[in-house]
């Protein structure tokens, strides 16, 4: 198999994503390149590498816009691998976090600043604060919602107290944290004998004097649970530990960025991925503003490194039928629409009824997905975003006393039809500026008002019409200039980042944890109630995507995936089974009936939390593990645990974050280690590892399946790391784990015959070299793989086929994406498809194909018999 070709474009035909922290920095990536030049990828795909908070194990809570961060060796450790990977053809595309940046802390000196100076800090437009709060005790200051009891408690037991330290040399410390005391107040304490130990809480009247000088300060200390009513500046979700930057601002823009843009015009980076790109206030000007300056400093981009157009990706949430706006000039997305795509390709369509209602029957609730995120929504407004549903009911307040029509419209009846509108928008956010709306815009408004009105009071219609026009229909230029049409921009500005986080707590981090029929459609980008896709709905969005975005990456994994890719496809075999499972199901929760607890407020686990969990118990059964050794199903259910805590608390329903119940919790995770102890319960337990084995074989060939359309269909496939073998991965942190990459060289290089890679299928050695051989002809023919046509071919039932054709070369697909008829524990052959055949175009009959799998020539014929060579798989190749 050759090495893959140098990388001669910014634009990548393949990325591999690296998770870095302290303990895998930068230098620890260094010898990992010879092995992914030799697996295939033209890019490796860094998470952020700016200053995070100590310890971070993720990089999204930067705090720092200047450097590389010294936990991952700094700049000259970048430096090392990024000559490694010029060394072997490879280029770098690096996430980065333009949207917040980490608070938690004294770490982040922009932050420090704004407390210390308030509102004249030079910092102070940085981050997006409502300095003239309606609140008096807030007027002018900034919420610190920071303390981990009431401001009262805190100060009375001591916990507050002076330290000489800070940019004013004088901060309050609160264990780690420290809250900067403004100048002059500095100044007089650390220049009066004696003023530390007058302000000392050991004693009443140190107390008193160090609450007259906190009530002084810039900002205002509060417990964290004051957060999510009184919050006055922009937070990244409901995180207070993350501040909103207001990348809009040119000089935000130009501090936040002049670093990257260095790196950029050095060689050192060859694209960018935008994180949270909805939580910017003008994602299409950003992205527009990104891709310029890029372009300005292109040549200045030494010789060595690779060419062409700046690359651009955004993380975006596309819901069904939506469209990423070609006007942002980006490169596309980073794949999460792919990955709910193919996902629902691979699932049967006849499994939906009957689990709909195995999941009625078991939890007792009618409730369906939309449901469950109607429910969700309203308590996100209500328990985690209702100051950010006040500040936009009050920009809303205040345009409507500007105008004679609407000035007698009332706050709580603008907070009323607000809350509606955002309780039943299809999407994250719309995009509407100071220009007219796209019509995409225009029918999501229409269609949230639609249902909003429906449920809002008829007294309320008017103010919702009003809502409607001011935030889409009305142009501002039709205002007045000046104070008028800021406020209608602000006004906006606060929807729309009200929106997006409305809708991913809602449903990515709640209803997914509430409604589980199916947990493989329970995944970031995908919408649950949305069971499955027809093959001709996924080649059309194939061929859309190959004509619109032909580098957006295409992913299966990530770092913030809440399944594993290979978990999703076990799963997603059940739908092929439904009454096994459905039979199954019953059994397990009747078996397991003695171990419930009752606890007064219910029982523990409820019905839905265990069905939810013995799915996950199936779909993330180690290969080849024997319930009987201890060792390991200990150690694969401490990992479980941690999956089942956080699926418990983000579900806000019998515990949540902000107040776990313990005994619940304890109560759920005695049940999971009692139904996997055969010396407590054998028959479930034994019983539940037998049906794990039966899902692993269809679950793979399901793998190889949607492995194989990341591949070859439009687009840049993206690896996550270590997933080129079996990803049985749960939700993050556990999806971070460390790699064991001596295994993953040593399997590349063993050259195992495709009969060998079938019958040791468990170890993950064939997924492996399905992405190696497909890799290796991605780099052989770039142009066929980017800019080659999607066409579909008539395929077998139960088969997905297709052609890419690129001068004069073509590319024939053929997939199964139903099971294939085999033994419980092999993976099937080719044999398994029969007497199969797949017609061929007329222009085709005459072709000499090379079979990229089973490295053998097919002759010329008007059909291509399926069951030919070893591989479950076709993948062929003619040229001429």
């Amino acid at each position: 198999m050759p090495l893959a070709a140098p990388v001669a474009e910014t634009r990548p035909r393949a990325t591999y994503r690296l998770q870095f922290h302290a303990g895998f920095t930068l230098d620890d990536a260094v010898p990992l390149v010879p092995y992914l030049a030799r697996l295939g990828v033209g890019h490796l795909y860094a998470s952020p590498l700016l200053p995070a908070a100590p310890g971070s194990t993720h990089g999204y809570d930067n705090t720092g816009h200047d450097a590389i961060n010294p936990a991952l060796g700094g700049e000259p450790a970048l430096r090392r691998l990024v000559a490694a990977l010029r060394q072997h053809g490879l280029g770098l595309l690096l996430d980065i976090v333009p949207n917040h940046m980490g608070v938690d802390g004294p770490h982040n000196p922009y932050w420090q600043d704004v407390f210390a100076h308030g509102r004249d800090s030079r910092y102070a437009d940085f981050f997006d604060v409502d300095w003239d709060s309606p609140d008096p005790a807030l007027n002018g200051k900034i919420l610190a919602p920071f303390l981990g009891r009431s401001y009262g408690e805190a100060l009375a037991e001591g916990e507050l107290t002076l330290v000489a330290e800070g940019p004013t040399g004088l901060s309050v410390a609160y264990f780690d944290n420290r809250f900067p005391i403004r100048q002059g107040d500095a100044d007089n304490i650390l220049g009066e004998r004696g003023g530390l130990e007058a302000h000392d809480p050991k004693s009443l009247t140190g107390t008193a004097r160090l609450h007259g000088l906190l009530e002084r300060q810039h900002y205002r200390l509060a417990w964290w649970r004051t957060a999510s009513d009184e919050i006055n500046w922009r937070r990244f979700f409901d995180v207070t530990g993350l501040a909103g930057l207001r990348a809009e601002d040119p000089k935000v823009f130009d501090a936040s960025h002049a670093f990257l843009l260095r790196l950029y015009a050095e060689g050192l980076v060859d694209g960018l991925r935008i994180d949270h790109v909805d939580g910017l206030a003008d994602p299409a000007g950003y992205c527009r503003k990104l891709r310029r300056r890029m372009a300005a400093v292109a040549h200045r981009r030494p010789a060595g490194a690779p060419a062409g157009e700046p690359y651009v990706v955004v993380e975006k949430i596309l819901a069904a039928g939506e469209a990423l706006p070609a006007r942002w000039t980006t490169d596309g997305t980073t794949g999460y629409d792919f990955m709910d795509q193919v996902g629902a390709l691979l699932h049967d369509p006849a499994g939906e009824a009957p689990l709909s209602a195995l999941w009625r029957e078991v939890t007792g609730s009618d409730l369906d997905f939309h449901g469950q995120e109607l429910a969700a929504r309203k308590q996100i407004l209500r328990d985690n975003l209702a100051a950010e549903l006040d500040a936009a009911a009050r920009a809303l307040h205040r345009l409507a006393r500007g105008h004679l029509r609407s000035r007698d419209f009332s706050f709580n009846a603008i907070r009323r039809s607000l809350a509606e509108l955002l309780l039943h928008m299809p999407v994250y956010r719309v995009y509407v500026r100071a220009g007219e709306p796209s019509q995409q815009d225009q029918r999501i408004l229409a269609e949230a008002a639609g249902a909003a009105r429906a449920r809002l009071h008829p007294t309320d219609h008017a103010v919702l019409s009003h809502l409607l026009f001011w935030l889409a229909e009305d142009r501002p230029r039709n205002h007045p200039a000046g104070a008028a049409r800021q406020m209608l921009l602000t006004a906006r500005q606060r929807f729309q980042q009200l929106s997006s986080p409305t809708a991913a707590k809602s449903v990515e981090d709640t209803a997914f944890y509430r409604y589980g029929r199916l947990l493989s459609r329970n995944e970031v980008g995908s919408n649950p109630g949305l069971f499955s896709l027809p093959p001709d709905g996924f080649h059309q969005l194939s061929a859309a995507r190959g004509r619109d975005f032909p580098d957006a990456l295409l992913a299966t994994a990530t770092h913030d995936h809440k399944r594993g890719e290979d978990l999703r496809m076990r799963l997603a075999a059940l739908a092929e089974m439904p009454d096994d499972w459905a039979a199954a199901l019953r059994g397990f929760l009747a078996a397991s009936q003695p171990l419930v607890q009752p606890l007064p407020d219910g029982p523990a686990p409820e019905p839905a939390d265990a069905a939810m969990l013995f799915q996950m118990i199936l779909a993330s059964w180690p290969v080849g593990l024997d319930v009987a050794d201890r060792a390991a199903v200990e150690a694969w259910t401490d990992r479980l645990q941690g999956w089942q805590q956080k699926a418990i608390r983000e579900a806000k329903h019998r515990s949540g974050w902000a107040m776990p119940d313990e005994a619940y919790e304890g109560a759920a995770q005695d049940f999971l280690r009692a139904v996997l102890d055969p010396a407590r319960h054998p028959e479930l337990a034994r019983g539940l590892q037998d049906f794990a084995a039966r899902l692993a074989a269809p679950g793979a060939l399901k793998s190889l399946a949607q492995t194989t359309l990341r591949l070859t269909v439009p687009g840049a496939p993206d690896l996550y790391q270590g997933t080129e073998f079996w990803d049985f991965s749960l939700v993050d942190p556990d999806n971070r784990r460390p790699v064991d990459y001596d295994a993953r060289r040593a399997a590349l290089e063993a050259g195992r015959s495709p009969e060998a890679l079938l019958a040791s299928w468990q170890d993950g050695a064939i997924k492996q070299q399905l992405i190696a051989r497909l890799l290796a002809a991605r780099a052989a023919h770039p142009a066929l793989f980017r800019d080659g046509s999607h066409e579909p071919l008539a395929a077998p039932p139960g088969t997905l086929a297709f052609l890419r054709r690129h001068g004069g070369k073509t590319l024939l697909v053929a997939v199964p994406i139903r099971a294939l008829p085999g033994g419980d524990s092999a993976l099937p052959s080719a044999a398994a498809w029969g007497e199969a055949s797949l017609p061929l175009p007329a222009a085709l009959g005459a072709a000499a194909w090379r079979d990229l799998l089973n490295d053998q020539d097919i002759a010329a014929a008007p059909a291509l018999r399926l069951a030919e060579g070893a591989w479950p798989l076709r993948i062929l190749l003619a040229s001429g």
